[in-house]
């Protein structure tokens, strides 16, 4: 009998459900959802709080995301953008700001024009 139920123990992995296990890490195109109120974090101090490293880049051909900065924060309802807020606790997404491109996760370029607003992948 121990035998028996030491061999359904062994089994007992390969019966569970298939559901997908959360994922520890972004997906990578997860940034494309970032819109809405958005605190840029500039102090190293609080670089853990943010959720991507961000670069804000001159180039529009080499940017991740071209976004449009919106004044007012109830029309930021569209992918790439944005309203930035003065305050970390009014903001729906907290972004660090680095100046080192390579230590980066996403490349942002700010654009004039909503219609240009957009997210790459």
């Amino acid at each position: 009998m121990p035998v028996l139920f030491t061999f359904w123990l062994a089994l007992l992995p390969f019966f569970k459900s298939a559901a997908p296990a959360p994922a520890l890490f972004p997906v990578a195109n997860d940034y494309c959802r970032i819109y809405g109120s958005v605190y840029l974090e500039r102090d190293p101090k609080y670089k853990n709080d943010a959720a991507y490293t961000v670069f804000l880049g001159e180039d529009e051909a080499f940017a991740n995301m071209v976004v449009y900065r919106e004044s007012n924060k109830l029309f930021a309802d569209a992918t790439a953008v944005w309203y930035l807020t003065p305050n970390k606790a009014f903001a729906d997404h907290i972004l660090y700001v680095t100046d080192n491109r390579n230590l980066a996760d996403i490349t942002v370029h700010f654009t004039t024009v909503r219609s240009f607003a957009t997210c790459r992948e």
